[in-house]
């Protein structure tokens, strides 16, 4: 009796097995499906900073090389607002099928640091695809500043607390935090003056409004090359490609100083493996192919370079927790 009970329970178990892997099988054959099609009609590709800027040429490039690819249009959409925090919350919130991807810089793991709440988690609501370049700012001054180096500003600055101010491209951007570590490092007080975007902060520069700017490389390079503009710092470890001449600021004696934004490409969470798959694979071979890596680096001014799905998370992570200390040694209130 216990012996056909036991017999009767195994034949149970090994059915009920059965069926949940048919089960399985049922559920899976819809994203196999859509994968083997996919893509199959053209495909959107989010950013959130305003047209015509270094985000927006990226998201061009981006969307030539994938479509060449994917055999498919990659339509390029800006959704420019807070920091692009808006873009990022759109794409988030899209069905996760590979037909929305998103483009976003620097700006969103300081989002994740500034927010007190946002619509979305920096790194829990997409799945990342790869980083794309790495790019440098610098610390400018118009070419008859009195402050011929970094030491020079710096000394001033220490000299006369609050007296200098910087400009950036805006409150809670990469290059507004760039400057508050380098007055926490440093040890200056200089104040910082908000813009809405580079080019402003180039033309008050110049006009004598501010005297001193945090701004691209590659927006600054003809500025400095031409004699306009002086080049005191590049806030990268080592010096860039583009302004070989300009020192760094860890140059300047300020040890272990590092920043530098960057750009990379996300998908909504739930993206069918398959999929991600497919899209991480050409990601990587539009970055290796040398026209694409050229136009990316002339666009920014930075290097390019490449990332698995949880090197990009990883990077997030810690750029959130470096720019939450920044926020909190500052004194910059959340929003």
């Amino acid at each position: 009796m216990v012996r056909s009970l036991n017999v009767l329970r195994g034949r149970w178990l090994a059915m009920r097995c059965i069926a949940i892997a048919a089960l399985g099988l049922i559920c899976l054959m819809p994203s196999v499906a859509a994968a083997q099609t996919y893509p199959n009609r053209p495909i959107r590709l989010l950013h959130g900073f305003a047209a015509g800027g270094a985000a927006d040429t990226m998201a061009r490039i981006v969307s030539e090389g994938l479509s060449k690819r994917l055999g498919q249009p990659v339509i390029v959409e800006a959704k420019p607002g807070a920091g692009g925090n808006l873009a990022a919350d759109a794409v988030a919130k899209s069905a996760p099928d590979g037909y929305t991807i998103g483009l976003i810089t620097g700006a969103h793991a300081i989002s994740g640091a500034l927010y007190k709440q946002l619509a979305y988690n920096p790194t829990d609501s997409f799945d990342m695809l790869s980083t794309m370049v790495y790019y440098a700012l610098v610390v400018a001054v118009r070419a008859d500043h009195q402050a011929k180096t970094l030491a020079e500003l710096i000394a001033m600055a220490k000299a006369k607390p609050d007296a200098l101010s910087y400009g950036s491209v805006g409150f809670g951007s990469t290059h507004h935090l760039a400057g508050e570590l380098l007055n926490i490092t440093a040890g200056t007080r200089m104040v910082h003056v908000p813009y809405r975007g580079d080019s402003l902060t180039v033309t008050s520069l110049l006009a004598g409004d501010v005297p001193v700017i945090v701004g691209t490389t590659v927006l600054l390079a003809s500025q400095i090359e031409g004699g306009t503009i002086r080049g005191l710092a590049v806030t990268s470890p080592a010096r860039t490609k583009l302004l070989p001449n300009v020192p760094t600021v860890q140059e300047a004696g300020i040890a272990g100083f590092d920043v530098r934004t960057w750009a990379g490409l996300v998908a909504p969470k739930g993206t069918p493996p398959e999929i991600a798959k497919r899209l991480q694979a050409e990601i990587q071979s539009m970055l290796a192919d040398p026209a694409v890596k050229t136009a990316l680096e002339t666009a920014t001014g930075g290097e390019v370079r490449g990332s698995t799905p949880e090197e990009m998370r990883a990077l997030i992570t810690s750029e959130t927790a470096k720019w939450s200390k920044v926020i909190n040694d500052a004194g910059i209130p959340r929003i």
